[in-house]
């Protein structure tokens, strides 16, 4: 097919402040209630490290982080900063408010593997003209790459796909050097197809469903508990007859 064009997006630095924690076990939850919120940061050149984050200044970050990109954070109190990706947050089960935090420090010179969010853009041709429907099998990529290199997300533009049945597969998308898409080349990302063939796909349950009830029926297939109680209803009313 065509060239398929498709970008990465990578966001710019995202700073986020912090302090070591000396508070640990049940008075945790007294700094939550001040508006604090616990972490703990940790990595192969970082000594594992309990921190201590500004709640809001937190949430901020992560929606337009994401748990992909890297973060300098900054510790009250040390020389450098480091390099963290987030690697686990906790939510509290009914309000769904973010209670701690994981971060990894990885080493900047090894590879890492992510999950990348897969988006795309524009408008098909076949879709537009032919009435045709997008279809998206996947909605995150899993990406290798350094740290440094991660992409926020990836976007494909899907103006080539101009007839019923095209396709993109991750072999078409081109990505930059150094990052590498951890997918069966072959797999299907996108595909077009016809209206009909959507709303046979969505019916087919049903009717294979139909087709197996009138199957039973016609054989005299039917299930044992309906059998003896046809049965007793026929002898019933052959006795009614006969009285």
């Amino acid at each position: 097919m065509s060239s398929v064009r498709m970008h990465m997006v990578t966001k710019n630095t995202i700073v986020l402040s912090a302090e070591v924690r000396d508070i640990k076990g049940e008075k945790v939850a007294e700094l939550r209630e001040q508006g604090f919120l616990p972490a703990i940061a940790y990595g192969p050149k970082m000594e594992e490290t309990c921190l201590t984050l500004n709640s809001r200044e937190f949430e901020k970050i992560f929606a337009e982080a994401g748990e992909h990109a890297l973060i300098d954070l900054n510790i009250k109190g040390k020389k450098e900063s480091f390099s963290v990706l987030v690697h686990d947050i906790q939510k509290e089960p009914v309000s769904r408010k973010i209670t701690h935090v994981d971060f990894y420090a990885p080493d900047l010179e090894k590879k890492v593997e992510v999950s990348v969010e897969f988006v795309i853009e524009g408008e098909s041709p076949a879709v537009k003209k032919l009435g045709g429907t997008i279809i998206k099998t996947v909605s995150e990529l899993e990406v290798k790459s350094l740290p440094n290199n991660i992409p926020d997300e990836i976007r494909v533009n899907i103006e080539s796909l101009d007839a019923i049945g095209k396709e993109i597969f991750v072999r078409d998308l081109i990505v930059p050097e150094g990052v590498e898409i951890l997918k069966d080349p072959n797999e299907i990302l996108v595909l077009v197809a016809a209206p009909t063939k959507v709303e046979e796909e969505l019916e087919k349950p049903i009717e294979e469903k139909i087709d197996e009830i009138e199957g039973m029926i016609k054989k005299g297939d039917v299930p044992a508990e309906e059998g003896k109680e046809g049965k007793e209803a026929a002898e019933k009313e052959s006795k009614d007859n006969k009285d």
